[in-house]
């Protein structure tokens, strides 16, 4: 006759607890990384996609030697045309406003007034998207908000480039 043995809950939890402890470091471990590769791929995006020519203060004009602690502050330069006069914003102030989802959402859906290139935001891949967004959380919330829109017909106070086109 077979005798069971009967392993005391205690003993069990005892000897899964380690291994529990050990799973859960390696996925920790792999999210890191993950979230370490996702920052690198968002970084190359925003670096690449231009981001920086336009919502980093004296990033085009230096040929990109700008503290990246600096990038995506935002503009008091505004882009006047017949749309009126608009400003890059500082994208770190707006992306710490929002989740992870509602901005893959934007990127997918927002038609922005020139000259920003909404149609690039578009065509993205939600994993890039997911990738600009973790890196500029990455960096942090920085700088100051950009002016607001100023309308057509109405003078911008402070420093604009003039595209081509009536301007009412």
């Amino acid at each position: 006759m077979l005798r069971s043995r009967r392993i005391p809950i205690i003993a069990m939890f005892g000897m899964l607890l380690p291994m529990a402890a050990f799973a859960a470091g390696q996925s920790a471990e792999r999210q890191q990384g993950y979230a370490g590769k996702s920052i690198e791929r968002g970084r190359y995006l925003v670096r690449i996609g231009g981001c920086n020519d336009c919502h980093t203060p004296g990033y085009a004009e230096s040929g990109g030697a700008v503290p990246e602690k600096q990038w995506l502050t935002g503009s008091p330069v505004g882009w006047r045309g017949p749309w009126g006069t608009t400003y890059p914003p500082n994208i770190r102030l707006s992306m710490n406003r929002i989740d992870e989802a509602r901005w893959v959402e934007i990127g997918h859906t927002t038609q922005f007034r020139p000259p920003m290139p909404w149609f690039a935001l578009r065509d993205m891949r939600t994993e890039d998207l997911r990738a600009i967004y973790r890196f500029v959380r990455y960096l942090g919330p920085a700088g100051s908000p950009a002016p607001d829109f100023v309308p057509p017909g109405k003078a911008p106070s402070g420093p604009y480039i003039q595209f081509p086109g009536e301007v009412n």
